[in-house]
């Protein structure tokens, strides 16, 4: 009998998050730190079976009448998808470690309600069934909307209420094209069918599948999130803890940007081509948009949430150019974004812990008191301006080299946006760790970056050196899936008019 690998993935931090249910205060970080390690493992695991061949398909009929199969499936896309995942959660888990009570939310509860927000993400990435997919892509605004809610700032209920708001709109906009596949499945195929492999084949009528279309993208937009669409994610971001924000930008935002890839291009060729003029605009606005904001902002959670915006217009840019260099690089920015601002957002939250605050003006001369944690800031700024050397830079090197070679004033724009970014981060950084030592940061900033901060950090800063100088771990992964977008839209790369090689 075959091992049902990928279901055992996301059973494990699911059996955590249960375990988590049991009257063991003293002991629930550890647990959770446990099975938030086991499933690393687990997913490494599947990692090795993946490169070594192995196929990880799983299907078993679920609701036959609606044509719904429990389906699992692992490509390259989604397996970075799966690592990322189950790296950062013992990340965030360590960094929350000494995470207080908030009125009746206890750090078990958060504990738990990461593990199942980790189990339920792994199953969004692996669903390979339609409604399978929008059934865990929903269910993972549970847990998120109680960690935003129960843990944070003041306002983090209303902010909470937003973001549950803003996504709900869009799930319930996809669901009008979940309904539309399963009626239009019957007519086509004879038989009901959410399987992806089935829907992928299938001939529809080219305004049905540009209106069933629009109703995934509609959802994917918000949840990426992209201008006009975004501004939920600066208001839970600012009252959020740092670690919930790791998992809602780092994690959970991703899955906007992988199903543009694996169900709007997947299942709509002909629509996703259509659509392409408008949503290169709509990425370009929030490159630049996303880069003046973060520029403004007077918050650092909220300047890091509007990097962000600006970080996933590139993603949308290089999916919708349709080049193999910008659809591996718009993938591998997915892993290197979720890496950076999981730094960016940790380490600000180290300083927030010391001083209090979180706003730009109550920092100052931090790097002659703390320069342990100026550092981390600095790396991690660093890393989102894609400096070379560091993993975001290949990335973004790649959707721009695609944008390019394909329209080369889309390019131009995009490479605006690299300039804005040097500039939000390093103003940030001067304004907050340069300079002379003021009196509340000599009050407040009495040591440097501990041991358990230290460890937070390593690991981050180690995966995006590697993936820095060694990108082609991740890239021959990803490749394979690259290949299969661009041969199932139908779009081949550019190739340079007569006598261009040359120059």
């Amino acid at each position: 009998m075959t091992v049902p690998w990928l279901t055992l993935l996301g059973l494990v931090p699911l059996v955590g998050a249960g375990a988590l249910l049991l009257p063991i205060k003293e002991l629930a970080r550890y647990l959770g730190m446990f099975f938030a390690l086991l499933t690393a493992a687990a997913g490494i695991g599947v990692a090795v079976l993946y490169t070594g061949g192995a196929s990880l398909a799983e299907k078993v009929a679920w609701m036959p009448n609606f044509g719904t199969w429990w389906a699992l499936n692992v490509d390259g896309m989604g397996l970075v998808m799966v690592l990322l995942t189950v790296a950062l959660t013992p990340v965030v888990l360590l960094a929350e470690w000494k995470l207080d009570s908030v009125g009746r939310w206890t750090p078990q509860a958060f504990v738990a309600l990461v593990l199942l927000l980790e189990s339920l993400s792994l199953y969004t990435f692996l669903a390979a069934d339609v409604l399978l997919f929008y059934l865990f892509f929903e269910a993972t605004l549970i847990p998120m909307y109680f960690l935003i809610g129960g843990f944070g700032g003041a306002q983090r209920a209303q902010a909470a209420v937003k973001f549950l708001l803003f996504s709900l709109a869009g799930g319930l906009v996809m669901l009008i094209s979940v309904i539309g596949l399963y009626v239009y499945s019957i007519r086509v195929l004879g038989t009901p069918s959410y399987l992806l492999g089935d829907l992928a084949g299938m001939a529809l009528p080219t305004d049905v599948g540009r209106w069933l279309m629009l109703g995934f993208l509609v959802a994917f937009i918000v949840k990426a999130p992209m201008v006009p669409v975004h501004t939920w994610l600066p208001t839970a971001t600012e009252q959020a803890t740092p670690g919930t924000s790791v998992l809602l930008v780092g994690i959970l935002d991703k899955i906007g940007t992988f199903g543009m890839i694996k169900f709007c291009l997947g299942l709509f060729p002909e629509a996703s081509q259509w659509v392409a003029p408008a949503m290169v605009v709509l990425a370009l606005i929030s490159i630049i948009y996303g880069a003046i904001a973060a520029i403004g902002s007077s918050d650092m959670l909220r300047l890091v949430a509007y990097t962000s915006v600006s970080h996933f217009g590139f993603m949308v840019l290089g999916i919708y150019t349709f080049t193999s260099a910008g659809i591996s690089g718009s993938i591998f920015y997915m892993v290197n974004h979720g890496f950076s601002t999981a730094a960016l957002f940790l380490v600000v939250g180290m300083l927030i812990a010391r001083r209090g605050s979180s706003k730009v003006a109550d920092f100052g001369g931090v790097e002659k008191v703390a320069p342990v944690l100026a550092g981390f800031l600095l790396f991690a700024g660093l890393s989102g301006l894609a400096l070379p050397g560091l993993s975001s830079f290949v990335s973004e090197f790649m959707v721009m080299a695609g944008a390019w070679s394909r329209q080369p004033w889309v390019g131009a724009v995009a490479a605006l946006g690299t300039v804005l970014a040097a500039v939000y981060i390093l103003l940030m950084y001067q304004r907050t760790m340069t300079g002379p030592v003021t009196e509340a940061t000599a009050k407040y900033f009495t040591a440097d970056a501990g041991p358990r901060e230290k460890w937070v950090a390593a690991p981050l800063i180690v995966v995006i050196l590697i993936l820095g100088f060694v990108p082609g771990l991740a890239l021959k992964v990803i490749e394979p899936t690259t290949q299969q977008t661009m041969s199932h839209v139908g779009v081949t790369d550019p190739v340079a008019p007569l006598g261009e090689e040359g120059k």
